[in-house]
Parts: C-alpha cells; structure tokens; sequence
C-alpha cells in the first residue's frame, strides 16, 4: 500500500505523552482536538518538538473523528505518509471577514503549480467568509483541481476557532494543503439527508452571509414562528432547522446553517452567503435520514476510484449541526461510513462548514455546504 497512516488517540491532557506515535515519522500529521487543548502552550510545545521539518496541521474541533470512534475531549493524531505524491503548504491570517476572497485567491496562487491535483482547506471558522474564500480559490485554480475541506469548529459554542501549522493554532488562521503528483486519485462526496419544508421563500434583503428579509418579512421573526419555544436557544437550536438555497440559474440547492443572531438589527448570520434573489426554504431531518446520507457519501467516493485503487486514506469532514441532532448516536454515522470503504484509515472532525464541489462534473468548482458529511478519499495507483 503506498500511502502508509498511523492513527493514535491521546486521552490524558494533563500527563501528555505521545507515546509511540512519532510525528517524524509522517510526510503530514492530522492534528484534531478541542479548541481548550490547542490553548494549552505545553501540548503544543510537546507537539512541535517532535514534529523536526515534517508537516503538523492542527485544527480546533466540534468533535474528533478517528476511524469510526467520535471524541469530544481526547487528541485525534493520524500520520499520513505518501509513495509518489509531494505535499506543499499555503497559509495565512484574517482578521476581517471581508478579505475572505481576496485571501483565497492568495492562497491558490501559491499552490498554483505543475502537478498539482487536489488542494485540502483547514479554515478559520469564526472570521472568515467560506462561501467568499472558495471562490477566491475557485478563480485561480483550473477546473480540474478541485477543492474540499472545512472549517473549523468550537464545540457548539461558537466562540474562536484555532488553526496551525508547524505552530502555535491561532484564531483567524487558514491552511490549504496542495498535493501534487501523478499517481494520486483523489475522490470526493457530500450528502445531508436534510428534508425541505414549507413554502419557497425568495431572499429579498441581505449582504454576503448575512439574512434580513425573506418576501419582504424579517426572516429571523420567521424562523422563531418556526422554532416555537425553541426560539430561546437560537442560534444552537436552528442547526436542527438549516435554510436551503438555490441560487438563480442553479438547479443544485446549498445547505446554509446559522451561526449567530442579531437581536438589535432582526437578523441572521450563516455560514455562507445568502445572496439576495435566491430561493430559500426551511429544512429538517430524522437520525435515519442522517445516517443514510453518509452512508451515501462513502458509497460515490467507492464508486469514484478505480478497481485497483480502492481508498487507502478518508478525511471525513462532518457538521456541527448533525452532530447535535444524531446525540449519543453519533458513531452511526462514521460506522456507516466504514461500512463502505472497508480498511480504509479513517480521520477527520465536526466542523463549522464543509467544502467540496457540488457534482462530478469536470467544471464544477467547490462550494460551501453546512449540515452534510463530506469525505474526500485518497490511493496511489
């Protein structure tokens, strides 16, 4: 097998070892925990310690996933280290939303270069735009280099999230990971098994990712109709009812999830823009329907790789939101994907929006979705 992983779960913050596991030993570490263990300057020092010039990208979390287990608390490790494929790193820092974009096209300039075949985002989910930092990808990069990943996340507080690589997380943070060779396959799913309701809403006032009016009403006294006495938790209880999207000219809907509330100005902010004149329509779910999503996911990205290439590495990218709803049946969901892909080393988190194109098609750029499981699956041929 020419992608060799390791995978190693550290559970005692207090006494941490990493045992072992030696980051050294790996071309690229996935580094996955809470956002309190990464504020912790003495793990990190163990970590970079160990770590010599090898890559560590570590990511704040709303949950670890590491093969079909999901942790809260614990530190998920996985090495990754590949045959015929180099790996190079672009990164930054935002510190105003509005730059989103223009950092996306930054980031996918420095990677833009011969032999590059896929490009893996680990962002700052508390400041930056992901719809606006996609498309600043999207515009540099050739059609068939896509783009998947995620943003961070911090539990369901939605308080800071913390990025880093071969350094201390920091919030504001964003690394995009290119993978460049001529060996590599690379495939790529997302599902959500979210259900519309109700009537369709046109989106009559709003500005990037944030939601004033749908049909001319304030959206956010709609969605407390909706909620009843849910309306006391927002914004965690409207991750049981995300707003699904079309934009004109579009027949593929996006899944857009609230991230805070404005009490003063009446109005919602999302993980993702909400452009004016879409089309946009409450949604719910069941555990079932969850669950047979990422069952869905797992099955195209088999589907996608050669007979003689079947995955030999899965980055899962799951959301926040269907974290909250599946509860202490979380794991149903990542053992479902197993399922599908066998032995295939299995890594990845709870995140605060996932990124993956929307369909096969060659010209299909990536877009940001909120409440999917997204999984990108990687073999060498």
């Amino acid at each position: 097998m020419s992608i060799i992983a390791k995978q190693t779960t550290i559970k005692k913050m207090e006494a941490f070892e990493l045992g072992a596991f030696n980051i050294s030993d790996h071309q690229i570490t996935f580094i996955f925990g809470s956002r309190y263990t990464f504020e912790d300057e003495q793990i990190i020092e163990k970590i970079l310690a160990s770590s010599a010039d090898n890559h560590v990208l570590m990511c704040s979390t709303s949950g670890q996933i590491a093969d079909t287990l999901v942790y809260d608390e614990e530190l998920v490790l996985t090495g990754i280290s590949f045959e015929h494929t180099d790996i190079n790193i672009a990164k930054t820092n935002i510190t105003d939303t509005k730059d989103s974009y223009d950092i996306g096209k930054k980031l996918a300039t420095e990677l833009q270069s011969e032999g590059l075949v896929h490009v893996l985002i680990f962002s700052d989910g508390h400041i930056a735009n992901g719809s606006e930092l996609i498309k600043g990808f999207n515009e540099i990069l050739i059609n068939s280099v896509k783009v998947t990943g995620g943003m961070a996340g911090d539990a369901a507080r939605f308080e800071r999230t913390l990025v880093g690589h071969n350094g201390t997380p920091e919030l504001g943070n964003i690394v995009a990971i290119g993978f460049y060779s001529e060996k590599l396959e690379v495939a790529y799913a997302y599902s959500g098994g979210f259900d519309p309701f109700g009537p369709y809403r046109k989106v009559t006032k709003s500005k990037n990712n944030v939601l004033y009016e749908l049909d001319g009403k304030n959206a956010l006294d709609l969605y407390k109709t909706y909620l009843g006495d849910l309306a006391a938790e927002l914004p965690g209880s409207a991750l049981f009812f995300p707003l699904s999207i079309t934009l004109p000219g579009s027949d593929i809907p996006l899944v857009r999830t609230i991230l805070s509330v404005d009490e003063a100005t009446n109005s919602m902010t999302f993980a993702g823009d909400i452009p004016e004149g879409c089309t946009a329509r409450l949604m719910r779910s069941n555990i079932e329907h969850v669950v047979d999503a990422a069952e869905n996911a797992a099955q195209k990205c088999l589907d996608t790789h050669a007979a003689q290439s079947s995955p030999q590495f899965a980055m899962l990218i799951s959301c926040v939101g269907r974290k909250l709803i599946l509860g202490e049946r979380i794991e149903e969901e990542t053992e479902a994907v197993k399922d599908v892909l066998g032995d295939t080393i299995m890594t990845g988190f709870y995140s605060y929006g996932e990124i993956c194109p929307s369909s096969k098609d060659e010209n299909q750029y990536a877009d940001l979705h909120n409440q999917t499981m997204t999984i990108t699956t990687f073999s060498e041929l």
